[in-house]
């Protein structure tokens, strides 16, 4: 059974395309039933965040898987196509153990990807679509992300998307420690985010969240309010700096709603970070005068320069990653002699039980023990060689060497002079 991967990302298509194939959370398990079901694929795994969406599947056809995708969200395959990249076996190992580590994410050896990995995994383990195959593979690509973290650099001073959203906003505001922040969901990515803000100490930090409940005990952590989400379109105005992250398919801010925020602050400046795939802000608010609207991809740039110094680390990660992809490889190579090695056990286990069964029979007519036993030996012996010697016997030429070579080197046989 063969591996493939099936994907796009940051490096292949913009943040106008990659949100249109983005799965949204709570409907993963049923599109993985639908693509096990709908194509010919024995096992599947799908890793759908910011940055990517990409389909990682254990036999079947990358061109049907790409049909699929597009199909799925209702898109002509030649919208998507040309953004879209297809792993054969080796390199569908490696990449994966390269995305575990962090080496192909925006933020070069961010950690929040390896969660994300653990959580596409355990979806497609509940959907029934994560075989022995794959999930091999996402324990393998774990471990060497945990190798890669603890022996080299890779990790070491992150330059995340919470840090860069700091920073484009102090490009705007000469000091954070006077500005209000509201943010907007309540997962991961905006509690790194309130995390880093809360840092500069700023006048004020609210969290508005679908669950006001979630939102009350985030906000907790960081003395701060929270609001429904509900509320939003009428409070925007009180805040100088907005990001948002939420799984919402539709955006959440649309350009009616700053636009009147705007004209309550009379036009004071606001920045608006969108970390969301779908996208939470209109991106036609990035259009007007008095508001700093940035998206992952304006985040991208900034983090980038910060890369230089991990460098070297990368060098020696890849060396690790080029081990155990082989290591991986070996695996999967030896579980095809599998069902060969149960075929010679079993025809072992008759020989034995036939030889056994004749000793008893043996025993039981009163012969001697000695002699059972030594007929007992010489049985299982015979039965054992009989198939390499036969096979001797009847070939010739190329093919008796071929198999006199194979022989000395399965028994570990060294011949006299």
């Amino acid at each position: 059974m063969q591996l493939f991967a099936l994907g796009i990302n940051h490096h292949t298509a913009p943040l106008a395309v990659r949100e249109q194939v983005a799965f949204l959370p709570e409907r993963l398990s049923q599109a993985l039933s639908d693509l096990v079901r709908a194509k010919p694929v024995r096992e599947a795994a799908i890793l759908s965040t910011c940055n990517r969406t990409e389909l990682y599947c254990a036999a079947g056809q990358p061109a049907a898987a790409a049909e699929w995708l597009a199909e799925y969200h209702a898109l002509p395959v030649e919208r998507i196509s040309p953004y879209i990249y297809t792993l054969p076996q080796r390199e569908t190992v490696r990449h994966l153990f390269r995305v575990a580590s962090g080496l192909d994410s925006m933020v070069l050896g961010e950690p929040q990807i390896l969660g994300q990995m653990k959580q596409a995994a355990r979806t497609a383990e509940q959907a029934g679509t994560l075989g022995i195959l794959l999930g091999k593979l996402f324990q393998r690509s774990f471990a060497v992300a945990k190798e890669v973290r603890s022996t080299t650099a890779i990790g070491a001073n992150i330059v995340s998307m919470a840090a860069a959203a700091v920073h484009l906003s102090s490009r705007i505001f000469e000091s954070l420690a006077g500005q209000r922040v509201l943010f907007i969901g309540a997962g991961e990515m905006i509690e790194l985010c309130a995390a880093h803000f809360s840092g500069h100490q700023p006048q004020r930090i609210t969290i508005a969240n679908r669950t006001l409940r979630r939102a009350e005990e985030l906000a907790q952590r960081f003395q701060g309010d929270a609001i429904p989400l509900d509320e939003v379109a009428g409070r925007l105005a009180d805040y100088d700096i907005v990001v948002s992250c939420t799984a919402s398919p539709l955006p959440i801010i649309g350009l009616g709603m700053v636009e009147r925020a705007i004209k309550a602050r009379r036009h004071r400046p606001m920045v608006m970070v969108d970390l969301a795939v779908p996208r939470d802000i209109e991106a036609e608010v990035g259009k007007l005068g008095d508001v700093f609207l940035y998206t992952l991809d304006d985040l991208g740039q900034i983090v980038e320069s910060g890369m230089e110094s991990r460098q070297a680390a990368v060098v020696e990660a890849e060396q690790i990653i080029d081990t155990r992809v082989d290591s991986f490889l070996h695996w999967m190579d030896a579980r095809d002699a599998v069902p060969t090695i149960r075929a010679l056990r079993d025809a072992a286990e008759r020989a034995r039980r036939h030889e056994l069964e004749h000793a008893h029979k043996l025993l039981a007519r009163g012969d001697s023990p000695e002699q059972v036993l030594e007929a007992l030996s010489q049985g299982i012996t015979n039965k054992l060689l009989h198939a390499p010697m036969q096979a001797l016997n009847h070939a010739e030429g190329d093919e008796r060497n071929q198999l006199a070579q194979m022989i000395t080197r399965i028994y570990h046989l060294h011949h006299g002079e």
